[in-house]
């Protein structure tokens, strides 16, 4: 790989001015969108729901709201005019599909001559390219950015034909990555019907026959309240003892806090507004008292098996209250053995360390796609010019 202080000699400069023709989207409110109809793309969809090009959409607008917006043809440049920060401001997306589409009001349209607009999509939201359209961002609590300011910005850009042979090792890896990305959907759907037919007993685990008693959940499990194990500093590190919430973000930062340290094996934390659950096999903190810390009463019971079980439970979230000691833990479920709870676990674990593989390699997959895209585009890593030839 080279080290790139200047561009590559072949490379020319341009002003994003000359690349094509520039448009406004307009209009398409969110009281105008449809379950079908006419594609459209609204500029919030540019940085929360499409990355580099647009495949398919996710908005439809009517033929009378059709006729006053402004039309995207296959192949155009879509940059979101306006965000709520500076990192959304100028995000952008090729429009990919054949069928024409329709972009709403803060669209800034790109409509390329003869450059790979696939190329332009990459260049423009990853290294210098991105940062200087962050740097023309405009405002406070609505950042803009304009026409004018993304026609002045000036590149080095490749010819036509490295462009063309870029985008081929690019989505190379992108195709490989929609597929690892499926074949985990696939997995954890499998699992989830698994898991679905071995947690109720409808399907038997060989050599288990006997009957599962009811339980309360209340009979199986201690609950502790998180109070000694409160995070007392919440300007969090990047490494440390990890500071745990039950929702979707799980890990919200580390502590070097070595006091009140919950250290006593695998615990599932359980939010007590939302249900949100979560197994935890190692050290660790909390932010919110709003918990309660599940553990097993006796040996006859395996945690990661009520852990499991309890996912299947629906909660009615009407009203704000404290749900373990008032609703959740009079659920009742059916309880196998000991012996066959551990057969349970075992099945399902191996269907998790399955999932967790495929997205182990997703990650690499990931980070050899961003180390590549991040080289190509700057020249750093040249692509052989038979390259187009090879793959053919």
């Amino acid at each position: 790989m080279r080290k790139v202080n200047t561009p590559p000699k072949e490379w020319e400069l341009k002003r994003i001015s000359s690349l094509g023709k520039f448009y406004k989207g307009s209009g398409i409110t969110k009281m105008e969108l449809v379950e079908q109809g006419h594609n459209a793309i609204r500029y919030g969809e540019l940085y929360t729901k499409y990355h580099h090009k647009i495949t398919n959409v996710r908005s439809f607008i009517p033929e009378t709201v059709a006729t006053n917006a402004t039309k995207v043809l296959q192949g155009d440049i879509l940059f979101a005019g306006s965000g709520e920060t500076i990192d959304e401001i100028g995000k952008s997306a090729t429009y990919q599909l054949e069928e024409d589409a329709y972009a709403g009001g803060d669209i800034i349209i790109l409509r390329p001559k003869k450059d790979n607009s696939l190329f332009l999509s990459y260049f423009l939201n990853v290294g210098q390219a991105r940062k200087k359209l962050r740097e023309r961002g405009q405002g406070q609590s609505v950042v803009h950015i304009y026409k004018k300011d993304i026609q002045s910005l000036e590149f080095y850009l490749p010819p036509l034909p490295e462009q063309e042979r870029i985008v081929a090792v690019l989505e190379t890896w992108d195709e490989m990555v929609e597929k690892l990305k499926q074949k985990i959907e696939i997995k954890k759907q499998i699992k989830k019907g698994l898991a679905h037919e071995l947690l109720t007993g409808r399907k038997r685990i060989s050599s288990f026959s006997d009957k599962w008693p009811k339980n309360e959940i209340g009979n199986l499990l201690n609950y502790e309240q998180p109070t000694k194990y409160l995070v007392a500093d919440t300007n969090y590190l990047s490494k440390g003892t990890p500071v745990l919430t039950a929702g979707k973000t799980f890990i919200l930062g580390y502590t070097n806090d070595t006091t009140g340290v919950c250290d006593q094996g695998n615990v599932i934390i359980f939010d007590d507004f939302t249900t949100a659950t979560k197994f935890v096999t190692f050290p660790f903190k909390v932010k919110s008292s709003a918990m309660k810390l599940l553990t097993p009463k006796n040996s006859d019971v395996n945690l990661r098996f009520i852990y499991e079980r309890i996912q299947m439970i629906n909660s009615d979230l009407g009203g704000h209250k404290r749900r373990y000691l008032s609703e959740f833990q009079y659920n009742s479920i059916s309880l196998p053995s000991i012996e066959e709870q551990n057969a349970i676990t075992d099945v399902l674990e191996n269907a998790d360390n399955e999932i967790s593989s495929l997205k182990r390699k997703l990650a690499l997959y990931l980070g050899q796609k961003k180390y590549l895209l991040n080289n190509l585009v700057t020249g750093a890593i040249r692509t052989p010019e038979d390259l187009l030839e090879k793959v053919k």
